[in-house]
């Protein structure tokens, strides 16, 4: 398209939106989330689910005017942070306050209510949309809030129906979780949460791990999980409906590893995310429900599959179509010949409403045909549309699945988006699995007899079997001795890399390894002495991503996550793991350690500590989180008499509250710091600083427009100001591309500068169809031939 045409449309575009709104059609924009050249109208939409029915008998004009109405902000707190009550303190008393008889773009803005069905007040929601709350000058502090508390994890934006799957799975600090389809995170987050209900615990005995197709939202994933600083989350990059089985060394037997908890939240065609991706309206067709099924079919049995027995999997979908929902349920339950059943849960998450499952149902084709049974379903439509789809017609079974048992939210009873859930526990082991695989003393590695290999049995499962490996000559033995060698030589010496290519072809970044620190590995001694680690200190957990040259940084895993690393390197393609816990510096060597602290890691680590540990009051934090680099004589007498005998070199600053002083900070925070000669100094992220500061009645607003304006100065005097602010700090964090790596290692320095569009985004996995149909052709089976999928997820 030449010049000319361009100008020519943009003036018909023009002309189209003045005859459409007049002038304030642009203001209104902003309310209905920016799209208004999209009309909310889909004959074909309402065709089908009126005919269903799935919308109660009068509530149908309501179901469709929600549908057209913006989707509220919602944010949820992080509910295992000992700092959780202090911001929802800070949220009700000073940022909510300010938002009453506000009005913005000529409509009033309604006070943030909170979630009647989630615990303790934790989730809230507003009716402000997000260009709203993102562009609104009215608004710009309590954005900055949400954005800056985001990238420290403090809170999350995540849609209101999107947090009740995890709630739903009933999670224990214990429990072993598999999150299937895991990106962007938002679930995964809670989760993680979860795990860590007690803060004392600094390793629970449970871990999450958190898989997806998409190389690249792996990354998102991992930016995501960071922000929580737990050891005990694994990010791992697999085709959910052929995730292979891990092994755990259990007393020194090999077993295979089931998940007590499996979230299953798979993709779908994503017509209940209407209010907020608004292209679905022109999108959706039937024909979309009907790829997806087959798919999320598979996904959910490869769960059930990897389930431990009195185990609980929530299946859930951002679709109201039964084709995704009810029907992928009713089929698993039939083929699992009484081994699933569906969780009665109607009395959990009080004051949430919803819909019963359905147990009739039709399929329509997208040019209007039904279809009742399948053997109305002529010859040539049979590859469109699958037996599996059509309810069961035998009444006695069809009561005993329960189906009823599920739960369907409809936009309009909360003003929330569509959703669906069912949970299912497990009872026994699966039809085709009645005899849990059994694997030998060793590890399934190739030996000079038999391998150990996961085939795909014809129900589509993954079975373990043993096959026997012949030689066709001897150099074929020798190439399988070399490789056993390599395999064992690289378990002795606790690496992990990325799983060979004969094995998995490799898509995406080239992983580095994950290489456990040795025992009697020297690095570690000036360690354990300069900081006086407790003697339980888990030293085995240590792991560095290097096996060559000095090792710049250290990553802590938990106990069983280790275990996981340790077993599975051949077989699993890990995109990341562990909280780093030390990072090098050069300066500290000539102190005793060439180690400093990383303030990710330090409320792991701070059990552990015995020395080097400066307790500060509430002014000392304040002159630390205000200032780059304080002199000493600034803070008060006991802090330096404390500081005054104590060593040059990376220092714990601890926090306790005063309950003498309610008004002060009732909550602990422990900083790292570096002290120096004649200075003490925080290394903290800058959101970090913030949010302490809002928490102990700081002003920081105003600080943060300076900082704003200094940006926009030239690029030389930006960057001369930063190698004057990040002097003496660790920089290796910045080799790696940001943008590229999507923050997948977010150090302290990269914190500094926060990007906040990916702060605050809200939960969203819908994707384009004509792109996703492109991309979720890595799920499709032979079988499956001919079909595009619209990888739709919430």
């Amino acid at each position: 398209m030449g010049r000319r045409a361009r100008d020519r449309r943009r003036q018909q575009q023009q002309q189209q939106r003045q005859e459409r709104g007049g002038g304030g059609a642009g203001d209104q924009a902003g309310w209905a989330g920016g799209y208004p050249e999209i009309v909310k109208e889909n004959e074909l939409f309402e065709r089908y689910y009126r005919e269903l029915g799935i919308v109660p008998a009068g509530e149908w004009d309501a179901f469709m005017a929600a549908l057209r109405e913006p989707l509220p902000a919602t944010l949820r707190i992080t509910g295992y942070r000992s700092h959780a009550k202090e911001i929802l303190h800070c949220l009700k008393e000073k940022y909510f306050r300010e938002l009453q008889d506000l009005e913005v773009d000529g409509q009033k803005v309604e006070m943030p209510q909170s979630l009647s069905w989630y615990p303790e007040e934790l989730a809230w929601h507003t009716n402000l949309s997000r260009k709203i709350l993102r562009k609104s000058p009215q608004l710009e502090k309590f954005h900055q809030f949400l954005v800056s508390e985001t990238e420290c994890g403090n809170i999350s934006r995540q849609e209101a129906v999107s947090m009740i799957p995890p709630l739903l799975l009933n999670v224990s600090p214990h429990h072993k979780i598999l999150d299937m389809c895991a990106a962007p995170g938002s679930k995964t987050a809670q989760l993680i949460e979860m795990l860590h209900a007690d803060m004392n615990v600094p390793f629970p005995k449970g871990f999450v791990i958190a898989n997806d197709v998409d190389n690249k939202r792996c990354y998102l994933l991992v930016h995501q999980a960071k922000r929580l600083n737990s050891p005990c989350i694994m990010v791992v990059n697999h085709d959910a409906s052929s995730i292979p089985n891990l092994q755990i060394d259990v007393d020194g037997r090999k077993e295979i590893l089931f998940y007590d908890r499996i979230l299953c939240d798979v993709p779908c065609s994503g017509d209940g995310t209407m209010r907020k991706n608004i292209d679905v309206w022109k999108k959706w067709t039937t024909q979309n429900s009907l790829q997806l099924h087959g798919l999320q079919l598979r996904i959910a049995t490869r769960g059930v599959e990897q389930l431990a027995e009195g185990g609980r999997m929530v299946y859930s979908t951002c679709s109201l179509n039964p084709i995704e929902n009810e029907a992928v349920i009713a089929s698993l339950l039939e083929k699992s010949q009484g081994a699933l059943e569906l969780a009665d849960v109607s009395s959990e998450l009080p004051g949430l409403k919803r819909m019963p499952g359905i147990k009739k149902w039709k399929v329509m084709l997208k040019d209007g045909q039904w279809f009742e049974e399948w053997k109305d379903v002529p010859l040539n439509r049979q590859t469109q549309i699958r037996p599996t789809m059509f309810p069961v017609k035998d009444e006695e079974k069809l009561k005993a699945m329960n189906l009823e048992r599920c739960l369907r939210i409809l936009p309009h009873h909360q003003n929330t988006g569509g959703f669906f859930v069912a949970v299912l526990i497990k009872k026994s082991p699966m039809p085709w699995n009645k005899r849990q695989p059994k694997v030998h003393q060793k590890l399934p590695q190739r030996t000079g007899d038999t391998e150990v290999t996961a085939t795909n049995s014809d129900n589509g499962s993954d079975c373990i079997t043993e096959e026997p490996i012949l030689a066709e000559n001897e150099e074929s033995k020798k190439m399988q001795g070399l490789q056993n060698s390599d395999t064992e030589q690289s378990r002795k010496e606790g690496v992990c890399g990325p799983p060979p290519s004969k094995k998995m072809k490799l898509f995406g970044f080239k992983e580095d390894p994950f290489v456990f620190l040795p025992e009697d590995d020297p690095l570690f001694l000036p360690i354990q002495k300069f900081y006086a680690l407790d003697p339980s200190f888990p030293k085995m957990n240590l792991l560095t991503r290097t096996q060559e040259g000095k090792k710049r940084q250290l990553y802590m895993v938990s106990k069983e996550l280790r275990n996981v690393l340790l077993n599975n390197s051949e077989k699993m393609k890990v995109i990341n793991t562990g909280i780093k816990v030390w990072s090098r510096n050069s300066d500290g060597e000539q102190f005793g350690c060439a180690f400093r602290l990383a303030q990710e890691g330090i409320y792991t680590l701070y059990p552990f500590i015995h020395a080097r540990i400066i307790n500060v009051c509430i002014e000392d934090v304040k002159i630390l989180l205000t200032q780059e680099n304080p002199f000493l004589s600034k803070f008060s007498s006991e802090t330096q008499k404390k500081v005054k005998d104590m060593a040059m070199g990376s220092v714990v600053l601890k926090y306790d509250p005063d309950p003498e002083k309610p008004d002060d900070l009732q909550c602990p925070i422990v900083l790292c710091g570096w002290q120096g000669k004649t200075s003490l100094r925080a290394f903290v992220p800058k959101n970090e600083r913030l949010h302490y500061l809002r928490m102990m009645g700081v002003e920081v607003f105003k600080a943060k427009r300076k900082e704003e304006e200094l940006e926009n100065k030239t690029e030389e005097e930006v960057q001369h100001k930063l190698a004057q602010t990040e002097d003496g700090m660790d920089m290796e964090d910045k080799e790696h591309d940001l943008i590229t790596k999507m923050e997948a290692e977010i150090g302290e320095e990269s914190s500094q500068s926060p990007v906040e569009s990916s702060a605050m985004e809200t939960e969203d996995k819908t994707e384009d169809p004509d792109q996703s149909n492109k991309n979720a052709t890595t799920h499709i089976s032979k079988g499956d031939k001919g079909t595009d999928i619209s990888n739709v997820k919430d």
